[in-house]
């Protein structure tokens, strides 16, 4: 890393670079653990990385430093994008920062192959960002996101516990997930008053494709939009709930929270075989 860099405090000092809850900022300014999730995303050479919500930079520095091809920064604060400048006149022809929603991005075409996404999600929109990139998945080499430690134990949750819904089963229906790193408010500026935690995510090498996900986003927010229901309730604004669980083979006295992720693969195809 060039030693020519400001510190990350002296960056948010500068730039008047102070959180924000409205873009549900936490900046992490710890470079030990910045460079430490960026190992946690596995080999980076030659990889395009996807960075959203850089914030001052600090996970930035720690890509940058790393083998990788090249960043994409997409940041939506106007402030963070003059102290992102340094870094690209510290990298040159390395990193790219664009000022944008990056729920509104078309990932895929910004970045060639072989791609992976790496970022300390803002809280706000976390779990939208992740539904997108799951629709995507067959794109990405993998992804290492941060995000509230609920919501990280909730994408990795095995079916019949609490955390256990919606959120699991489409991330583990496309990728294999697991659960990397917990960190303490500590660790950021501002303190969060919950946890955070590092999900890694790769996806599984059999593609769905978009009819199928789509499907599999309708059957879950049915499934789970009434979980205390037994599955012949819950799905009944499918539509011929009893024929459509028969078909799958799984009991309609079942609740949601007991199927495997093969059982609501086997449903979701059986409802998309309907049309």
């Amino acid at each position: 890393m060039s030693t020519a860099l400001p510190s990350l405090r002296d960056t948010i000092a500068r730039h008047g670079l102070d959180a924000r809850k409205s873009l549900g900022q936490h900046f992490l300014l710890d470079q030990n653990l910045c460079d430490r999730i960026a190992t946690l995303a596995g080999d980076l050479t030659g990889r395009h990385v996807l960075e959203v919500g850089p914030g001052p930079g600090g996970l930035t520095r720690a890509l940058l430093a790393s083998p990788a091809a090249a960043v994409l920064a997409v940041e939506l604060d106007r402030r963070a994008i003059a102290a992102l400048a340094e870094l690209s006149d510290a990298y040159p022809g390395r990193l790219t920062v664009l000022e944008a929603d990056a729920t509104t991005i078309d990932a895929v075409a910004l970045l060639p192959a072989p791609r992976k996404i790496i970022a300390n999600l803002p809280y706000n929109v976390a779990t939208p960002l992740l539904v997108g990139w799951l629709r995507n998945a067959r794109h990405f080499e993998s992804m290492a996101l941060m995000f509230q430690q609920e919501v990280a134990e909730r994408i990795c949750a095995a079916p019949d516990t609490d955390a256990y819904g919606r959120l699991g089963v489409l991330a583990q229906w496309r990728c294999q997930a697991r659960f990397l790193l917990s960190l303490p408010p500590g660790a950021f500026s501002p303190p969060p008053k919950v946890h955070s935690a590092v999900v890694g995510l790769v996806p599984h090498p059999d593609d769905p494709g978009p009819e199928l996900f789509a499907t599999m986003e309708r059957l879950t927010a049915a499934a789970f939009g009434q979980r205390r229901k037994m599955l012949r309730g819950s799905l009944k604004s499918l539509g011929q709930a009893e024929a459509l669980l028969d078909t799958a083979a799984i009991a309609g006295d079942r609740r949601a929270e007991t199927l495997t992720i093969p059982e609501f693969d086997r449903l979701a195809r059986a409802l998309f075989a309907r049309g």
